[in-house]
């Protein structure tokens, strides 16, 4: 019987060093202010490497070893969309921030294509497209209502 509580007491101590210290916290990302890029990039393990400026945004480019996170910055210092490419996809829940339960829920709804290579979740608020094949993987997400007037989606990649 001690054994058992022993076992059981250092199973419960394991899983709480695992939720606290392991699993990555996030602020806002998709939707939130510019400085959400900083916490991404420690929740990715990442580091910051270019900055670009475009007409009506900046994006803010950060790279873990397994993938490639391009955050897209509005005038306004919110982000309104989010690439990625790389040997994986990046854990969407941080990157979605907000919009990460809506993801899900959407996902869940979205019938898979077998043999389709792409796919395309939209919720109400946020669209996600993901592809690519392995050591190759690619995606985007934005929320068409914070997306600057005069840049067409087609230019986020």
């Amino acid at each position: 019987m001690k054994k058992k509580a022993y076992i059981l007491g250092a199973c419960l101590g394991l899983m709480l060093v695992t939720v606290f210290t392991i699993v990555p916290r996030a602020g806002a990302a998709l939707g939130g202010s510019a400085d959400s890029v900083t916490t991404d990039r420690k929740a990715l393990s990442a580091v910051r490497r270019t900055t670009t400026v475009g007409p009506s945004y900046t994006v803010q480019e950060i790279a873990s070893d397994a993938t490639n996170v391009r955050e897209y910055v509005s005038r306004d210092g919110i982000v309104f969309a989010i690439t990625w490419n790389g040997l994986m996809h990046p854990d969407l829940t941080t990157l979605l921030g907000s919009y990460a339960g809506e993801y899900q829920q959407a996902a869940q709804k979205t019938p898979r294509q077998m043999g389709q290579r792409r796919r395309e979740v939209r919720g109400n608020r946020v669209v996600v497209e993901k592809w690519g094949h392995m050591r190759n993987l690619q995606g985007r997400a934005y929320v068409p209502a914070l997306v600057p007037s005069g840049v067409v989606i087609d230019e986020i990649k």
